[in-house]
């Protein structure tokens, strides 16, 4: 049953998490999704729209959709994205009822590498994207600080994730893999994501998220267990070393933890890559 209380706008709902959180959402609420490339699948589909990234189409949307919850979730071009939110972040700001959902990255702090990062630590980046990302969590704070969630993600696995499928491949073909043994990692699920997602918006949840594992795990270890656990099917491993010393690019969640029920751990992220059905072509 549909819950009448929201109407949730999910931008980017075609992406790996986006489609997810689509599919999660629109069992329980009033659900419509954007997608960018003109695509058969979806032009028939009611519920999804085409958004192209003229501002002006942005805007028509979230008039015509009259969303109280809004999911960000699109990419593309920083200068165009960048512009997309502030008319988002006017929208919102003109919408008392309404509150957006920011997905951000733990690319804000990849600058920072001797210590896992919280919620409220000054966020630090090396890479245009995780400045990029930071220019628009301090965009959204600023201009509706009382409306939005910003919900930063780290390494988001699942049957079908970028990850897992580029080590799919490795193993079918024989080829190499990058794994770095001094790179300690967060990680999660897309579908433990839509499930926090989902819990925070029926709490009417606001502030910084980190929906990561509440542990860490080398880079390498993480792959070598999941192969391990694929019937002991492996790739050619290429190991590198960025540094001669442990570095964290990990986020961890501390001040806004969700319930314990809403958290997930190292192993269970392992466990649901290679005990899920769906991973089974890993299996060769």
């Amino acid at each position: 049953m549909q819950h009448p209380k929201h109407k949730v706008l999910i931008l980017g709902a075609t992406s790996f998490v986006g489609n997810v959180i689509y599919h999660e959402l629109c069992q329980f609420m009033v659900t419509y999704g954007t997608y960018e490339k003109e695509d058969a699948a979806y032009k028939d589909n009611e519920a999804f729209i085409r958004l192209d990234s003229c501002l002006n189409s942005i805007a028509t949307i979230l008039i015509e959709v009259a969303p109280t919850i809004i999911i960000s979730c699109i990419e593309g071009d920083e200068k165009d994205i960048y512009r997309a939110h502030e008319a988002i972040a006017f929208y919102v700001a003109s919408h008392p009822e309404c509150r957006l959902l920011y997905m951000s990255s733990s690319k804000v702090f990849d600058a920072t590498y001797q210590f896992p990062s919280y919620e409220n630590d000054v966020q630090a980046a090396d890479s245009s994207f995780g400045k990029f990302k930071i220019s628009e969590e301090k965009l959204l704070l600023k201009t509706i600080p009382d409306q939005v969630g910003i919900l930063r993600l780290p390494m988001v696995l699942g049957p079908y994730s970028p990850e897992l499928i580029h080590l799919r491949e490795a193993i079918k073909n024989k080829a190499n893999f990058e794994v770095f043994p001094n790179r300690i990692i967060s990680i999660t699920t897309v579908n433990k994501i839509a499930q926090q997602v989902h819990y925070i918006i029926n709490k009417n949840k606001i502030g910084i998220f980190h929906l990561a594992s509440e542990d860490v795990i080398h880079h390498e270890d993480l792959f070598t267990e999941i192969c391990e656990k694929a019937h002991g099917k492996f790739p050619v491993f290429q190991r590198v070393f960025t540094s001669n010393e442990d570095s964290f690019q990990a986020i961890l969640p501390k001040e806004n933890k969700l319930p314990k029920n809403y958290r997930i751990t190292v192993q269970e992220v392992i466990d649901d890559c290679t005990l899920n059905e769906e991973i089974e072509s890993l299996k060769l």
